[in-house]
């Protein structure tokens, strides 16, 4: 899968230390960055977010877009301790790995740097949700050992839908795609560290305050996550909404939605549920600020950005 050239460096994710962070209840959200995607993402990702729709909205600048319409789009997880286990919600893109996509391709960042400062060295972590298995998403569930893909996580359950990995093992896959599972996922199931979830219509708790939600169209078996605790919630969006422009445009979608129409329709599901609400929103490709509160505007939507602590 081809995308926008460019190749990122470490100095352009967020330097350890500075781990930005938001409170549910009692609980501590904490974002990994791992690298900021190129302008070219937005218009190849999103091809129906044309400059003149984004400028429709101020509300999207500068935060989300610049002046031109150009979007922002980040590479990141979140992490966070609940009920008693420490959690990574997709582990991003990964060092040192071949792919298509330039942007991509043998990256160099300090992600495990962020980690770690943000308190979760990679042996703590005790669980990794995967929302679903496209490369930008489960690169670092492994790092390489001695010329070899090893899990970054060793002492971690990786967890995703059944649904999920059922599908992509019946499909045609091409060479890119083959060669991240090989290196990405394939090592994690054979060390005996996949765990496959069968995830009900209404949701399926895995951990007290901890939910996952089915919201399939971008891949058959995508999920949300939920969070709970002290009478807050919030969601990671995984890929069921890409950026917050599709807040006020619900029907633009991404270029590789498996099932378009039904991602528009999980996507219209979820921002009906959460319009209005002080649930927090967590964009796993959105820009800083990133996090925020669904807000109706006529007939769609807004994001009211929530900054770091």
């Amino acid at each position: 899968m081809r995308g926008p050239t460019h190749t990122p460096s470490a100095d352009e994710s967020a330097a350890p230390g500075s781990i930005p962070s938001w409170a549910v209840g009692d609980l501590t959200v904490h974002r990994i960055d791992e690298v900021p995607l190129p302008p070219a993402t937005g218009p190849w990702l999103l091809p129906d977010a044309t400059a003149d729709v984004v400028s429709r909205h101020d509300w999207l600048r500068p935060d989300f877009a610049d002046q031109q319409g150009t979007l922002h789009l980040d590479s990141h997880s979140f992490a966070f301790e609940a009920g008693g286990l420490r959690v990574l919600v997709d582990t991003g893109i990964g060092n040192g790995k071949t792919r298509a996509n330039p942007a991509w391709h043998d990256l160099r960042t300090g992600y495990l740097e962020h980690l770690t400062a943000a308190g979760f060295p990679p042996d703590s972590v005790d669980l990794v949700l995967l929302t679903h298995l496209h490369t930008d998403h489960v690169g670092w569930n492994t790092h390489e050992v001695n010329g070899e893909w090893a899990p970054t996580f060793p002492n971690a359950r990786y967890v995703t839908s059944r649904t999920e990995r059922e599908f992509w093992a019946g499909y045609d896959m091409d060479e890119p795609r083959r060669l991240m599972f090989d290196d990405s996922v394939i090592p994690v199931e054979e060390a005996g560290l996949l765990d496959l979830v069968d995830v009900q219509p209404e949701g399926t708790d895995i951990a007290p305050g901890l939910r996952l939600l089915p919201t399939p169209g971008h891949t058959p078996g995508h999920i949300a996550v939920q969070l709970t605790d002290g009478g807050k919630s919030a969601l990671i969006t995984g890929d069921a909404v890409h950026h917050p422009v599709q807040f006020a445009h619900p029907a633009i979608g991404s270029c590789v939605d498996i099932d378009p129409r039904r991602s528009e329709e999980s996507r219209r599901k979820l921002l009906a549920s959460l319009a209005d609400t002080d649930t927090l929103v967590l964009g796993t490709h959105f820009p800083p600020p990133t996090v925020g509160h669904v807000i109706t505007q006529g007939d769609a939507y807004r994001l009211r950005p929530v900054r770091a602590a």
